[in-house]
């Protein structure tokens, strides 16, 4: 009999001390439901890394277990994994209409989409997977089709929020369910899991109805084209873009791949309302007066390769930003891309740019869709759960989440703040985290899945740091003679012709070890390579204090 079966068992695979690649795990018995399945964007020292997933290794033992992946809405940190987890295991998919639209895109970018069963539910969906029933409620967020879930087991009901606020001014008019979630309170909640993005900050969040305005009103002082860059996800803000451009009778075009795909799939299901004929192609901006352009595009957190970003290295064939052009980041920076940012924001006012940037709460052009203190305050008030769990967020917004449950009644000792990977057991209704599942950061680099490393990344960091030095050996395979001089190619380290004398020393070093070989067997042969590696090292440490990368390529012919 499998260890954690006869009691119900929760952890998460990613989403815990983090923002990002979130994952996490409800099983009762033998019935696993996954909840959500995101991706998170490497920082800077992760250097070549494209995405980070999750380490799956405890759902492929337990493959024949799965029932189902629930997904609560469909921003990247909650549904960029599912491609890679779909690769390696097939289960059915939950979710709303927006949030399936936005699998469908990613899963045709990886011809999954014919292979995979996708189910559309609602918040009055009412789902049975083995001994765990599933319900819903509404809730919002900074893209519209957001569900909490309730899962119903034998010790008791499990809430999982996903990612919420309360907007009581929601300009979808999708208002949060508000009298559900004090029904599933009052009827008893054994266990908790809510978000912590927004733990450390007092109060409560602003509608998102202040941001339209001020969108409108800038767009309104505009003298010339308008830049707006926020996360192409976030259709509210979309749609407060459209309604001023229309007010203000400008044409808008879409800059980024991402932006083109969610307009699309927002439109095409109804979230999204463009008047017939707004959407222009980048191709006809340089044609148009303007006075009369819009151009909404990605790139509000830095990224590199984003339309943002190349805008303001005049790296973008088809649109220039030129002096007078106002520019409007609707977000604030998530932590770590604060540097990137900046880069853009000075790269702007060099092309002579108007920028609106900041805090949000500062410019009124952007509201967090993260819970604040309050909010956080009143969903635990409402479900009065004897369990909590604090998830997504990083470990000191964990413990003031801890500490606001405190505040409304929830016990000490029945407040759990765990890492990836720590496991929750509930028996009898009394819980207890004793035991740990595999879990941690798997790196995607290109079509490689897994196969960067530490190891790989150790040497990445190193060459960027330090450099590299090649020394080429050419010997005889018969006596082991030196043919001919080594020659020495560095990258990042030194330019050899600036430091002739120092790759002659090292040139003349390759020659003495060579020389001390001689006669050596075949088995003293194969370590020469360590040998010249590290009387190299010695020296250019003592000269230089430098530690490249050292490859010796020896050539037997």
């Amino acid at each position: 009999m499998n260890k954690t079966e006869n009691k119900l068992s929760v952890f998460a695979l990613g989403g815990i001390n983090e923002i990002g690649k979130n994952m996490y795990v409800l099983q009762y018995e033998n019935d696993i439901i996954v909840i959500d399945c995101g991706s998170k964007f490497p920082d800077e020292s992760l250097l070549g890394i494209d995405l980070i997933i999750q380490d799956i290794a405890y759902l492929q033992e337990n493959k024949d277990k799965i029932r189902a992946l629930v997904v609560t809405h469909g921003h990247e940190d909650h549904i960029g994994g599912i491609p890679y987890l779909l690769k390696q295991l097939n289960m059915p998919i939950y979710a709303t209409r927006l949030t399936l639209g936005l699998i469908e895109l990613r899963l045709k970018e990886h011809g999954l989409l014919r292979q995979t069963e996708l189910v559309l539910i609602n918040a009055d969906s009412d789902l049975e997977f083995g001994t765990v029933g599933l319900t819903f409620f509404k809730t919002n967020h900074s893209i519209p089709d957001c569900l909490g879930v309730v899962f119903h087991t034998p010790e008791g009901a499990v809430v999982h929020t996903g990612d919420f606020k309360f907007d009581l001014t929601p300009v979808n008019e999708e208002y949060p369910d508000i009298h559900k979630m004090a029904k599933i309170g009052s009827d008893g909640v054994l266990l908790l899991l809510s978000e912590s993005t927004n733990a450390e900050r007092p109060g409560f969040n602003p509608s998102e109805q202040l941001v339209g305005g001020h969108i409108e009103e800038a767009f309104r002082k505009a003298r010339r084209k308008v830049f707006i860059s926020t996360f192409a996800s976030n259709v509210h803000r979309l749609q407060q873009v459209v309604d001023a451009a229309q007010k203000t009778n400008r044409k808008l075009a879409l800059l980024g791949r991402s932006m083109v795909n969610v307009v699309a799939v927002a439109s095409e299901l109804g979230y999204l309302t463009i008047p017939e004929g707004m959407l222009i192609e980048k191709n006809e901006v340089k044609g148009m007066d303007p006075e009369r352009i819009a151009i909404l595009c990605t790139g509000s957190q830095g990224e590199p390769m984003a339309a943002l970003s190349r805008l303001s290295s005049s790296n973008f064939r088809e649109v220039e930003v030129q002096p007078e052009d106002t520019v409007i980041f609707a977000s604030t920076p998530i932590p770590g891309n604060e540097k990137s940012v900046s880069r853009i924001i000075d790269n702007l006012f060099l092309l002579g740019a108007k920028v609106i940037y900041g805090s949000g709460t500062a410019t009124g052009m952007h509201v967090s869709g993260h819970a604040c203190q309050e909010e956080l305050k009143l969903m635990l008030t409402l479900m009065k759960p004897k369990y909590f769990i604090p998830i997504h967020g990083e470990f000191r917004m964990l413990y003031q989440h801890r500490i606001l449950a405190e505040s409304v009644g929830v016990e000490r000792e029945n407040i759990f703040i765990i890492n990836n990977g720590d496991v929750v057991d509930i028996t009898n209704q009394v819980a207890r985290q004793t035991r740990k599942v595999q879990s941690g950061n798997i790196f995607v680099d290109g079509l490689g899945i897994g196969d960067v490393g530490n190891s790989v990344l150790r040497d990445r960091k190193l060459l960027s740091e330090e450099g590299m030095l090649v020394i080429v050996i050419t010997l005889s395979k018969t006596d082991g003679q030196l043919i001919s001089e080594p020659d020495t190619i560095s990258r990042g380290f030194v330019y050899s012709s600036d430091s002739e004398a120092l790759m002659n020393e090292v040139k003349q070093l390759v020659k003495t070890t060579i020389n001390k070989s001689q006669g050596a067997n075949g088995n003293q042969r194969i370590n020469l390579k360590q040998h010249i590696k590290k009387s190299i090292e010695t020296l250019l440490y003592t000269r230089i204090k430098r530690r490249p990368m050292i490859l010796p390529l020896i050539i037997e012919i």
